[in-house]
């Protein structure tokens, strides 16, 4: 993540991390205060095989240390504990532990990445987005178990036994008033005294998953919600309150800092209830240990530890027994990288090669050549440029789409989660081959394509949806789109919102694109149905839907050997 995309609020923000971690006291001595160990993880996406492309980027870690995957992270949890004694050690996440995930869990609806967080022992989770990729109903058969009503059991002898972590979602409310989808709190006494979560993701989660999934719920304000639950909790008798929250900021700074935190990261700390002692992040894959003095004045910690299970964060929530409260002042927070050189932990390999053995041939079955690096997720975390692997999908829509006209790929860069690289090899593939795992990493969403009509003038207004600086976009006003070959355009980022395709710009093939022709696009139902607030594309007609967006990517990879990266088709972007 390059600091180019990070709105700065203070200069002030490392030397006030620093001090969060020093100034603690040890509670060891008072009889009157205990210490619960707090191990924090989120945005996991099922990344049970530690891959040689789970590296640190540079501005997190410098060292570039090769990080995560389930058995390093179950590991660093197990040494964690160990090393505070173990019995006063919860775990828990702020969300996104399912979707978006690579091949081993996302291939079979992410059955696997719940089976290796049970077997981490994790305690108590928020939702976030994508545990809305596949809908509510979807969401709480992961939680309650039970057979896909597609795909059935997997393992007949073995039905997929739900998550034995509660997910909470206490600002998820069903619009037939039945109240939250999940449980919005959970509390758990521990070293004679309770700790209670609040769990929630971001109000924007219905503009970016499909809205035909969220069709049945209401996704509400995050402050007003976890202030309102604090206070319940607080009439309940718990008074040492953490939230898990599926939203968060962008840290210029390595992992153990916070430096120029962006929005709406640190307004949302500002505002949260003084009941609530500290605040543990997600979203943005980003990581950080930050303290911001609450509406009282008093300092609070704020967490976030990355993504894949590539950091924990390890929290020491220092409370006094007598009157239940936490001792901000003795309560520090730090991120410990896990690194892939840790032994491997037993239960998670088992788990790995269970599915692995299921996956069976298709894992690795070459589908594709390329002769250099394609890449798309490794450059852009922000998703505010355009990028080669997402150009290449764009392409790959087009050439699906041919039978019904298309003329032009569009694609969100979010939306295209991994790489082509030469080397490493992930999958144990050839250098320039590409394997069905690789693709299904790339495109693992279950879209579908769809052609449909745009007039040249709302396909400028898709383009400048790109740019939104608004509430609902949150840390990520910019989102690009990839395009397909021979559609070209200039961005003028100095220009307002609404102005930033520069006029005359557009072209096909060489031919202007003009304001009243009509064009034939191809994209995901996802964008088509107006997610990621590119709502134009719901004035489209004669939409036609196709196929599945892996099965065209493998049919396209398959067809077309010995692939290049795509060159830059838009200017300033």
């Amino acid at each position: 993540m390059t600091t180019t995309h990070r709105r700065v609020l203070g200069a002030g923000m490392a030397a006030t991390a620093i001090a969060a971690l020093v100034a603690g006291t040890p509670a060891q001595g008072n009889p009157n205060l205990t210490t619960v160990q707090l191990l924090s993880i989120n945005d996991y996406h099922g990344n049970l095989e530690a891959l040689q492309s789970l590296r640190l980027p540079a501005d997190v870690d410098p060292a570039r240390t090769f990080a995560g995957g389930s058995e390093n992270l179950a590991t660093k949890l197990t040494e964690l504990r160990t090393a505070a004694g173990d019995a006063n050690s919860l775990t828990v996440a702020a969300g996104d532990l399912i979707g978006g995930s690579t091949f081993i869990s996302g291939m079979f609806h992410d059955e696997p990445s719940v089976e290796s967080l049970n077997a981490m022992g994790l305690d108590v989770s928020s939702v976030g987005n994508h545990e809305f990729d596949e809908g509510t109903t979807e969401l709480l058969r992961m939680q309650e178990g039970g057979c896909h009503p597609v795909d059935g059991c997997y393992f007949p002898d073995e039905p997929y036994a739900g998550a034995d972590f509660p997910w909470l979602a206490a600002n998820v409310v069903k619009r037939d008033g039945g109240g939250t989808l999940l449980p919005g709190t959970w509390v758990k006494e521990i070293a004679g005294t309770k700790v209670g979560f609040i769990g929630m993701t971001l109000e924007a989660t219905p503009t970016i998953v499909n809205p035909a999934g969220v069709a049945t719920v209401d996704f509400k304000d995050e402050v007003e919600t976890a202030n309102a639950q604090a206070a319940v909790l607080k009439k309940q008798g718990v008074k040492a309150i953490v939230v898990l929250m599926h939203e968060g900021g962008l840290n210029s700074g390595t992992y153990n800092q916070c430096v120029g935190i962006s929005e709406p990261l640190a307004t949302m700390a500002a505002t949260m209830s003084p009941d609530i002692d500290q605040i543990i992040t997600g979203h943005t894959h980003d990581s950080y240990i930050c303290s911001f003095p609450d509406p009282a004045g008093n300092p609070r910690l704020v967490t976030s530890a990355a993504s894949y299970g590539q950091i924990v964060t390890e929290s020491s929530l220092v409370i006094n027994t007598r009157s239940g409260e936490v001792d901000r002042g003795r309560t520090t927070a730090t991120n410990h990288i896990v690194p892939q050189s840790l032994p491997d932990d037993a239960a998670q390999t088992a788990i790995i090669a269970k599915w692995n053995t299921l996956a069976g041939p298709l894992k690795g079955q070459v589908v594709g050549t390329h002769t250099e690096d394609i890449l798309g997720n490794a450059l852009n975390t922000s998703r505010a440029v355009e990028t080669p692997m997402a150009d290449l999908v764009a392409d790959s829509f087009v050439w699906a789409g041919q039978a019904e006209g298309a003329q032009i790929g569009l694609v969100n860069v979010g939306g295209v989660r991994s790489d082509l690289p030469m080397l490493p090899p992930r999958y144990g593939e050839q250098a320039g081959q590409v394997t069905f795992a690789e693709a299904f990493d790339i495109l693992p969403f279950g879209n579908v394509n769809v052609v449909l009509d745009l007039t040249g003038a709302q396909l400028k207004q898709v383009l400048e949806e790109q740019y939104q600086p608004v509430a609902a976009r949150g840390t990520r006003p910019m989102l690009a789109l990839g395009v397909s070959d021979g559609f070209t355009y200039v961005w003028d980022a100095t220009q307002p919102q609404g102005s930033r395709v520069v006029p005359g710009s557009m072209m096909l093939n060489g031919s202007p694109i003009l304001d009243g022709s009509t064009y034939r696009v191809a994209t995901l139902n996802f964008l088509a149905d107006g997610g990621d607030l590119f709502t134009t594309f719901t004035q489209a007609t004669n939409r036609v839907g196709s196929d599945g967006d892996l099965e065209s990517f493998v049919a396209f990879l398959e067809a077309n050997q010995a692939l290049t990266a795509p060159e830059d088709r838009v200017s300033g972007l």
